[in-house]
């Protein structure tokens, strides 16, 4: 499957994304916005893996220098990784879902997208965070949980607890990290490059809390592809 061109174009802007390696991109939605906080703290821990096995990543995001400053700050993803664009020119070139649309502008919107109104599956992984989910990771290392639940997984509370502690960074900095309310609504995306600009795998997110198509196991799609590339030609 053949990369879309506006993705290659771009990556030929970024210095160490070019062609001849493997390359992971994220097409995040606004910095502000909960899908890219999650995304990125799930994938901060796994980054010297991706090194390791000569992939490299990048994100790029809606927002602009001091909200990509912040964003990277608060979740330890690297600032040289992530790039932040304006506008959502790059989402609507690659096709990516920009939400739902109605009369009454983003915000209306946005509400009834976090109803579940034209954002499937968002319902479903908030009552996830709250109920624990025993094929998901541990996410906190609290002694409140582990009395509560145990340790090893993911435990009842626990990924609520995290979103809520995301939702007060971003709302303590709305104008940092959503300069323009214009795209609120837009989703994301994620690509894997092979070293010939073939697409490994992609993703296009449908709905709020749905940046991976395993939203238990978020990284799952990467499990083939994390080891040396020594080993992965032998």
């Amino acid at each position: 499957m053949q990369t879309p061109t506006p993705l290659l174009n771009r990556l030929r802007t970024l210095p160490g994304m070019e062609s001849g390696q493997r390359r992971l991109v994220l097409v995040l939605s606004q910095l502000g916005d909960f899908d890219s906080m999650e995304y990125a703290q799930a994938l901060v821990p796994v980054l010297p893996r991706l090194g390791a096995a000569g992939i490299s990543t990048c994100a790029i995001a809606i927002g602009d220098a001091a909200g990509a400053e912040r964003f990277c700050g608060f979740t330890g993803f690297p600032r040289a990784a992530l790039q932040v664009e304006p506008t959502a020119e790059l989402h609507q070139a690659l096709g990516l879902y920009a939400g739902l649309q109605t009369p009454g502008g983003p915000w209306p919107a946005l509400l009834l997208m976090c109803a579940g109104i034209g954002s499937p599956g968002t319902l479903q992984e908030v009552l996830r965070g709250y109920s624990g989910d025993r094929t998901a990771p541990q996410r906190l290392n609290l002694p409140l949980f582990r009395a509560a639940g145990g340790e090893g997984f993911q435990r009842p509370f626990e990924l609520a607890t995290v979103r809520l502690q995301n939702m007060a960074e971003v709302l303590g900095h709305w104008r940092t990290y959503v300069p323009r309310d214009d795209f609120i609504t837009q989703r994301g995306g994620t690509f894997l490059l092979e070293v010939d600009d073939t697409l490994l795998y992609s993703y296009r997110d449908r709905g709020i809390l749905g940046f991976s198509a395993t939203m238990n196991q978020p990284l799952a799609f990467l499990d083939p592809y994390l080891q040396a590339p020594d080993s992965a030609l032998g």
